[in-house]
């Protein structure tokens, strides 16, 4: 198994860094791709994701997983949040073009050329990023699935409403505890404004509703931090999309940071199971 860890790509959109792993066997045949993309004050090695792309390698797929530019990790500490600034200045449209150019990276680069079908894409994302990949996958001709974990079905509703949003918009800023790191994260005001800015391109419902490709919906039913009904919304929505629930599952999908064990948890187990099934029962129809 070939790991190419940390690398950057570059954005064309800011002079952030996307830090990027690209996990795969090399054999020398062309592999299913899978790009994931983590949820929100997540990153690209959280919890048992490593386990998770591990397994996937060893399945035959191409594996990336990365870093948003502006998730507040920097390319020599990708797990913490050194970058506070950063992360105040990240939005939704930030993630999109982070993605987008990732995506657009795995297709034209020279590198991995014999092991990588370009044409045969998967985005996979857990929570907010799961409304990332959904925002994207109708976009490109190149990705033949989504799927989602945990995924959003809806950014707007994640804002505050009336006097909470009028304080927030004469601050400037607010923020919210990361009870790992003990850190005040901030969100500046401009996160909100950007949104409203771009609320087509953003309503995960509008992408949903023109996608026609395979969907598979993924979600616990113990699910307290993007509830049950979202994925319902989400099946609803997206004509070709298959709904599973996980009995007892949680948001994390069991993971907790750091994780430890060298086995992943039960719950991360069979979402990755089913996600694997699914890609391979879809390509096997091509």
């Amino acid at each position: 198994m070939k790991k190419f860890l940390n690398k950057v790509v570059e954005s064309s959109f800011h002079d952030k860094p996307i830090v990027t792993d690209v996990i795969f066997k090399p054999d020398g045949l062309k592999k299913p791709v899978v790009i994931f993309c983590h949820g929100y004050k997540g990153y690209k090695d959280w919890g048992a994701w490593n386990l998770a792309a591990d397994r996937f390698v060893t399945m035959g797929f191409f594996f990336v997983k990365f870093n948003f530019s502006h998730n507040g990790g920097t390319l020599e500490n990708p797990i913490d949040f050194p970058d506070l600034e950063a992360f105040g200045k990240n939005n939704y449209k930030t993630e999109l073009n982070d993605l987008e150019d990732v995506l657009k990276w795995v297709i034209n680069t020279n590198q991995y050329e014999s092991e990588k079908d370009i044409n045969n894409i998967t985005l996979i994302g857990h929570s907010r990023g799961g409304g990332i990949v959904s925002l994207t996958a109708a976009k490109y001709s190149n990705i033949k699935s989504l799927i989602t974990w945990a995924g959003v079905s809806d950014f707007g509703k994640r804002f505050p409403k009336g006097e909470a949003l009028a304080k927030w918009e004469s601050q400037g800023v607010s923020y919210v505890l990361n009870g790992r790191t003990q850190q005040e994260m901030p969100h500046l005001f401009q996160f909100y404004q950007n949104f409203q800015d771009n609320e087509d391109q953003l309503t995960i419902k509008n992408a949903l509703e023109k996608l026609n490709k395979p969907h598979l919906i993924i979600h616990g039913e113990k699910d307290e931090v993007v509830l049950p009904d979202e994925a319902k919304n989400m099946h609803r929505w997206s004509r070709k999309s298959e709904l599973v629930f996980i009995k007892d599952m949680n948001h994390p999908l069991g993971c907790s940071q750091p994780w430890e064990q060298k086995e992943m948890p039960l719950f991360l187990e069979k979402a990755v199971e089913l996600s694997i099934q699914y890609i391979l029962k879809g390509t096997s129809k091509n």
